[in-house]
């Protein structure tokens, strides 16, 4: 393989990578516990988090450390979660034979 064509390979796979990446962005995971709600992306990033007036009352009641521990667990609950979205399906594609190039079937 010459040395162009490394290039345009490397650019090739460079242009997957960002297809690959934009898709996992649209990936959302939901995990909701003791009246929060948080939703994550596929990039692990938080896109919502929702707090009822039910899970105000720890702060309320004087209990902020057991309103930040819930908080704590379920943002970590909704970044595994979607991870573990991600990792599904990208062990789908590599196993149908897409390779990562036919990731979600784009």
């Amino acid at each position: 393989m010459g040395m162009f064509d490394q290039v345009r390979e490397a650019m090739k796979m460079r242009s997957e990578a960002k297809k690959i990446e934009a898709e996992i962005k649209k990936i959302t995971a939901e995990y909701s516990n003791g009246g929060i709600t948080v939703v994550a992306k596929g990039d692990m990033t938080i896109e919502k988090i929702a707090v009822s007036p039910e899970a105000y009352d720890e702060v309320k009641a004087g209990k902020p450390a057991r309103f930040e521990t819930m908080l704590f667990n379920v943002v970590n609950g909704a970044l595994k979660r979607a991870r573990d979205t991600v990792q599904q399906e990208m062990m789908k594609q590599m196993q149908a034979g897409g390779g990562m190039g036919g990731l979600f079937g784009k």
